[in-house]
């Protein structure tokens, strides 16, 4: 007797009320085959994987108890919400993440209105959350604000901060702890699991509620000593004493892979009478794919991967990363003063300091999703003598820009920033995009910024911040590749805020401060070809620049050009301002700026996010030859009269 075909139910469902409208029995089958139509969809355009495969049940239940959008979901980080999306009207699309003009990786207000707040740097979910859960009570409406967060985000004081003010929310604000690393609970068994149902229900909740009201009538010695017992008993059993002494009622460990457990625990939550609550749940990071499973940090983001095998394809062989060329720089340096050490935020592997770790485990910190500590930590260990690298992605240190600021440009302490991710970044679009930190960072007093135009001359430039102690000094170098040239075997110490004469012309001056070089000169031998003599410099410096070099340049071109990978504000910013100081504008230079476009740039391969900004060969030919078009007497597009 053959066995009846299983009708698929992910094919029922395309929003959440579909959703509800199944039998709880059903969610299973569902679950199953949402985790299947994930690891479809990531094997064919890569992306988080590992994070995902680990909230299919816990993303499934959530959307079945609560009224979402009306309750509003909001996921930490957002890179675990690829089957969100699959549930929210969006999996005839879900083969466009993080493509051009396709689906984001995160989450994105714009995208659905089951995603009411964009997320993709951590610990921000909880004060989203709120936000909502108070609109909401302030306005008499219905709907609930949930969070659901990491055991790693947890690790940013931010999280915490938001809990401190959240008891004023009441039940309309739900935290659920995704504990999938840390184990920051004991495993998970029949006991514990029995008591998260136990102590959720609504007569468990009355009945504490009770037990309070009447400890409360006790004399002060008594009063206290019963709420202690009740306390230490809970967090013995579950860990929670931490969030109760915040304020929320905690639930938990709970399974987060057992819908049998998950559902009748949600509803219970969403039923509680008051409070907010925390729902401490254990999940595994790639639950349901072996490969995953068996490495979960090689799966955590991937590259498109064949489903039967899990192989990854693998990019062609080619040079080596700045980041890896950054931390073999850094390693070399170590060996040489023994006063450097490197500090980074949770980002050991994405930076490259995992391997000065290896060779110099007492002088490397890894202080957590914690920026903001991480640069004070920094400028304390500065003061004391030592010579610190801090690596951060240029979108994180934004996140601690105040430290940057007080603790310490005003100071003058010399932590060296080493910032990764640089400029534009494909596929994680303008969330993780490094657009900002010239602006930021070239305005500060006592600052020295530097862009490293290629891998040789980063190595050179780790080895000048190594030496370079008479204040604070940020050195900036791109995600992907280098550009193949041979690394030199001794660094050699740069002065600082001079540039260099890359090629020498007459007619056209074109300014380049960082990878942008090799574009540059593309585009001069596209000018040389059509009559226009070009001299390319590479300034390497945004602060100080290098002026009596574009000085000169200015006062011999006839058109300059400045171009970089950051916002306005940065490097043309103060070539314009330098200009102007001086009085070469007005003596009829036509001096134009490019720059990153004054906008968010969604996600896309970055060869044509780059194309799109004008910041490629054809896009710096155009800029020179609309400049020589110009009418004398005109004001460019920058502001600075031509």
């Amino acid at each position: 007797m053959t066995e009846r075909p299983v009708t698929p139910l992910l094919d029922q469902v395309n929003i959440p009320d579909d959703l509800r409208r199944l039998k709880p029995e059903q969610l299973r089958q569902l679950a199953d085959e949402l985790r299947e139509e994930t690891i479809s969809a990531v094997g064919s355009t890569g992306g988080h994987l590992g994070s995902g495969l680990g909230v299919v049940e816990l993303t499934t239940a959530i959307h079945y108890v609560f009224n979402t959008p009306d309750d509003k979901l909001v996921w930490d980080v957002g890179h675990q919400c690829y089957p969100h999306k699959i549930l929210t009207g969006r999996r005839d699309r879900i083969r466009t993440l993080r493509q051009g003009g396709g689906l984001s990786g995160f989450t994105k207000r714009a995208e659905s209105e089951y995603d009411p707040f964009g997320a993709a740097h951590s610990s921000t979910s909880i004060s989203a959350a709120l936000g909502f859960a108070i609109a909401n009570k302030l306005a008499n409406k219905p709907g609930k604000g949930i969070a659901v967060i990491g055991d790693g985000a947890m690790s940013a004081g931010m999280a915490y901060e938001a809990m401190n003010n959240a008891e004023a929310a009441g039940n309309r604000l739900v935290v659920i702890l995704n504990d999938n690393e840390m184990s920051i609970a004991p495993p998970v068994g029949g006991l514990a699991s029995y008591l998260a149902r136990l102590v959720s229900s609504r007569e468990f909740l009355g009945l504490r509620d009770l037990a309070k009201k009447f400890a409360r009538r006790l004399p002060r010695p008594l009063h206290s000593a019963a709420r202690k017992t009740d306390e230490f008993a809970r967090g013995m059993a579950m860990g929670g004493t931490l969030f109760e002494e915040l304020g929320f009622y905690y639930i938990g460990p709970v399974d987060g892979h057992n819908l049998d457990q998950l559902i009748p625990i949600l509803e219970n939550v969403r039923d509680a009478a008051e409070g907010p609550c925390l729902v401490h749940v254990i999940t595994q990071k790639g639950k349901g794919y072996a490969p995953a499973e068996a490495a979960a940090d090689k799966y955590h983001g991937v590259q498109k991967f064949d489903v039967v095998t899990g192989a990854q394809a693998k990019a062609p062989p080619g040079p080596p990363s700045y980041t890896n060329v950054f931390a073999q720089a850094l390693v070399a340096e170590a060996e040489r003063d023994d006063t450097i050490c490197a500090i980074t935020a949770a980002m050991p592997s994405g930076t490259g300091l995992d391997k000065f770790q290896q060779s110099f485990p007492k002088r490397s910190f890894d202080v957590g999703i914690a920026e903001q500590h991480a640069v004070t930590f920094a400028a304390g260990l500065a003061a004391e003598g030592m010579r610190p690298f801090c690596a951060i992605y240029s979108t994180f240190l934004q996140r601690a820009y105040d430290q940057v600021v007080h603790d310490v440009a005003i100071q003058n302490l010399p932590v060296r920033f080493a910032i990764d991710r640089a400029g534009l970044v494909g596929a994680d679009g303008c969330t993780h995009a490094g657009s900002f930190d010239i602006a930021y960072l070239a305005t500060l007093p006592n600052m020295v910024v530097m862009a490293a135009a290629d891998e040789a001359e980063l190595v050179h430039m780790v080895h000048t911040c190594a030496l370079y102690d008479d204040g604070p000094v940020a050195l900036r170098y791109p995600r992907g590749n280098g550009t193949g040239v041979p690394l030199p075997d001794m660094p050699i110490a740069l002065e600082i805020g001079k540039g260099r004469i890359v090629r020498e012309g007459k007619k056209i001056a074109l300014l380049s401060l960082g990878t942008r070089l090799g574009e540059a000169l593309k585009a001069a031998d596209i000018l040389d070809a059509r009559g226009l003599s070009t001299t390319v410099a590479d300034l390497r410096f945004a602060k100080p620049l290098d002026e009596a070099l574009i000085r000169r340049l200015l006062a011999t071109h006839e058109v300059a050009v400045t171009i970089e990978e950051g916002a306005v504000g940065g490097f043309g910013a103060h070539v314009l301002t330098l200009a102007s100081d001086e009085g070469l504008i007005d003596a009829g230079l036509k001096l134009r700026t490019l720059r990153l476009p004054d906008i968010f740039q969604d996600q896309d391969k970055p060869e044509k996010q780059y194309a799109d900004a004008g910041l490629d060969a054809d896009g710096i030919v155009d800029s020179v030859l609309k400049a020589l078009r110009h009418n004398s007497a005109g004001v460019d597009e920058a502001g600075a009269r031509a």
